[in-house]
């Protein structure tokens, strides 16, 4: 299993261009699964949950081509004839359960495991199923699978997501563009890869109204058509490269192929802490205050801070001067990098789903492990910050979230070596 070694502190300076965004693409490929043609998507991500999603499609009988080169996907719908997602593969990564909606759309029905995934927090599937419900698609569960069966044209009706969920929006769509005469979705996610995955099926020729705001009405349509479609840049990935720009002392660091307004209300919040962010198009510069002032933040639905960054932010505020708070009101347990913060010398403390942290602490390299994906890369944050040397173990964490990780941080002048635990 690989670790990190990371020698710090390590201001970075120099350009680190954006991938793809994993959580932009996983939807659309689920959404070549309802096409009549051909898919082709690019600005895909090198990534090891894209090669997982890439196998659960190919399971199904679709051809997939993935040029590493050109970082482009093209997908061949017209061959699928396994209608069942096993459970050896859904269990990798919960996003898997997409194929519940595509292929119940496309084909009318479906097999698909109850999913896996991350460690922390219950995200629980009720909202995807009593959704498809409300549609009129009938939904059975047997020995640990969902069993969905539609028929050709359901009636559809209406259905509120309580709370807003960016996987169940998803699925409902995949559900319904092809099956529902009408169905409305009611607070449904906002975040930009649902409204990039209403855009992309709308080019395809699905009838979606009401894209980018929390009440979508989608009307059957006969058929969706191949497209070529381009992927959103990877907002959580831009995010995470901004805090490490101001949270390093002395660190100059310019993004490409960035889009600073998927990110909501994180931009701003970063520049209170005293952060100089320049912004042009689709290049962000960021450069490190001499002093990092210390600003609390809330994770929440999108507009709302990315619960996505909210390890990372916390992680930074070890290096303000002064006390602050991370609370998280999007998964309330979320908070499995804090005794790892504290074993390099971070002063933090949990209380119900918000982390108390006293700055600033000088941060000292030790062994630290992670349990997700966030978490781990918000330790490599810390151990880029930290003196001496650090061994971030788990990093498999990494490579289902993060392109190139140690090659894009090396090249601006940070020191993580990659080897084998």
């Amino acid at each position: 299993m690989d670790k990190f070694i990371i020698k710090g502190p390590t201001p970075l300076k120099g350009t680190i261009p954006i991938s793809g965004s994993k959580n932009a693409a996983l939807p659309i490929m689920a959404a070549a699964l309802l096409a009549d043609d051909v898919v082709t998507i690019t600005n895909i991500p090198r990534l090891k949950d894209i090669y997982t999603f890439n196998n659960v499609i190919r399971v199904l009988g679709a051809k997939v081509d993935f040029d590493e080169d050109q970082n482009k996907i093209t997908i061949d719908p017209t061959t699928v004839g396994h209608l069942e997602a096993p459970y050896d593969l859904v269990r990798k990564m919960r996003a898997s359960f997409y194929m519940l909606g595509a292929l119940v759309g496309k084909h009318g029905s479906a097999k698909v495991s109850l999913p896996g995934g991350c460690a922390w927090g219950p995200r629980p599937v009720d909202l995807h199923l009593k959704g498809m419900e409300a549609m009129g698609i009938d939904i059975s569960l047997e020995k640990g699978y969902v069993i969905a069966k539609a028929d050709e044209t359901l009636k559809g009706g209406k259905f509120r997501l309580e709370p807003s969920s960016v996987g169940a929006t998803v699925n409902l769509l995949l559900a319904s563009v092809l099956k529902a005469e009408e169905f409305v979705i009611e607070n449904a996610a906002r975040e930009p890869d649902v409204v990039q995955l209403c855009r992309v099926l709308t080019q395809m020729g699905a009838d979606i109204e009401g894209i980018g705001t929390d009440t979508l009405r989608i009307r059957k349509v006969d058929s969706l058509s191949g497209a070529e479609i381009s992927n959103d840049p990877d907002r959580i990935e831009l995010g995470t490269f901004m805090i490490a720009g101001a949270m390093i002392p002395g660190s100059d660091l310019t993004l490409t192929g960035g889009n600073p307004e998927h990110l909501g209300e994180f931009t701003n919040k970063l520049r209170k802490t005293g952060a100089r962010i320049e912004v042009e198009e689709d290049t962000i510069r960021v450069k490190a205050p001499d002093q990092l002032k210390p600003v609390s933040i809330k994770a929440e639905i999108y507009p709302g801070f990315p619960t996505d960054l909210q390890a990372q932010w916390a992680t930074m505020l070890t290096q303000a001067e002064g006390d602050s708070k991370v609370t998280d009101n999007v998964y309330f347990d979320r908070f499995s990098y804090v005794p790892e913060l504290v074993r390099l010398g971070g002063e933090l403390d949990v209380e119900k789903n918000t982390v108390h942290i006293s700055g600033k602490t000088p941060l000292t390299g030790a062994s630290v492990m992670s349990t997700d994906l966030r978490a781990s890369v918000s330790l490599v944050l810390a151990a880029m910050a930290a003196e001496n040397t650090t061994e971030v173990l788990r990093i498999y964490h990494l490579d289902r979230g993060y392109e190139s990780l140690e090659k894009k941080l090396n090249a601006v002048g940070a020191h993580l070596k990659r080897v084998d635990d």
